[in-house]
């Protein structure tokens, strides 16, 4: 199976624990290289996610795992690079 080089994740966390806290956790996981979370909607209780993360070999259970540990819920995947080397988007003539 190929490995997850990327991971670009739209979830909804609880307000506590913290992004700071939630970034930390994520970034010890075995094969994390970098974690970046940005807050995009913030509402009475709780706030919308948007988490990316990067590294060698990125096992999507164990992110999951940490992220419901934590009280956040995945909405969707909107990003997954895979293989050998991290590609970021070519731009074509369809967008």
């Amino acid at each position: 199976m190929g490995k997850i080089r990327r991971l670009v994740l739209d979830t909804l966390k609880p307000y506590e624990p913290s992004i700071i806290e939630m970034a930390a956790q994520l970034s010890e996981l075995d094969g994390v290289s970098a974690v970046n979370i940005s807050i995009s909607e913030m509402d009475r209780k709780v706030e919308n996610a948007k988490i990316t993360i990067e590294g060698e070999e990125i096992a999507y259970p164990q992110v999951s795992e940490i992220i419901e540990k934590l009280g956040g819920v995945i909405h969707s995947i909107d990003e997954v690079v895979a293989g050998k080397q991290i590609i970021d988007d070519a731009v074509t003539p369809q967008g």
